[in-house]
C-alpha cells in the first residue's frame, strides 16, 4: 500500500507522521548545532587556557610541587627531577549567607520585592572574626609530568608513578614519566 513521490516509494503515514513531528525535529537539530558549535572555553587542542588561579593558591600549588620534588628525588634511582603538574579546577569556598526577600503585595502577585544577603561571620575571643565556610573544594589535578634522570628505568617509572598518583589521586593514565636529556 506505497504510493510513488517524485519516483521513491514512501509508506502512507510517513509524510503525515514528518508533518506532525516537523517543530520536534527543528528543536531536535537546533539542540545538536548548539551541542557542536564551540564555545569560548573550548581552547583548541595542546593550548592551555589561561590560568585563572589566584596568586596565594597558585604560590600553594609551587609549595606543593617543590615538596613533591624534593621527596621524589630521594627515591632510589630517580636521581635528579623536576615536576610539572596542571590543574583542572582551583580550590573554591562557599559562604555562608544570611538572605532576605521582602516585598510588598500579595505572595502570589508581588508588587515590588527586594532581595539581600550577606556573608555570616562569626566573633571569636580575641582573635576577631571568621566568615562561616559551608563547603570547601581542593584543588584537581589534570595531569602530571616527571622528567627525571632514572626515567628509563620501568622499576623507576613505576615506583614515581605510584608516589605521585597517591600525591595527587590521578591516575596513572595521567601522569608521564621520562627520563631526563643526557
Amino acid at each position: 500500500m506505497a504510493r510513488e513521490v517524485e519516483g521513491k516509494r514512501t509508506a502512507p503515514g510517513a509524510l503525515a507522521l514528518l508533518s506532525k513531528y516537523k517543530y520536534v525535529m527543528i528543536v531536535l537539530l537546533a539542540g545538536i548545532v548548539c551541542l557542536a558549535w564551540p564555545s569560548k572555553d573550548q581552547a583548541a587542542p595542546g593550548i592551555e587556557a589561561p590560568s585563572a588561579v589566584p596568586a596565594s593558591e597558585r604560590q600553594e600549588i609551587l609549595q606543593l610541587q617543590q615538596e613533591m620534588e624534593d621527596i621524589l628525588g630521594k627515591m632510589q634511582g630517580v636521581g635528579e627531577l623536576r615536576l610539572m603538574l596542571t590543574l583542572d579546577q582551583g580550590s573554591s569556598k562557599a559562604l555562608a549567607q544570611d538572605a532576605s526577600l521582602n516585598y510588598s503585595g500579595t505572595p502570589a502577585a508581588p508588587e515590588d520585592y527586594s532581595r539581600s544577603a550577606s556573608t555570616v561571620v562569626v566573633s571569636k575571643s580575641g582573635s576577631g572574626e571568621s566568615v562561616v565556610v559551608l563547603h570547601e573544594t581542593y584543588p584537581q589535578f589534570r595531569g602530571a609530568l616527571v622528567v627525571c634522570q632514572g626515567g628509563g628505568d620501568p622499576a623507576v617509572r613505576l615506583a614515581v608513578i605510584e608516589a605521585v598518583s597517591a600525591l595527587t589521586g590521578l591516575g596513572s593514565d595521567k601522569i608521564s614519566v621520562v627520563k631526563w636529556q643526557s
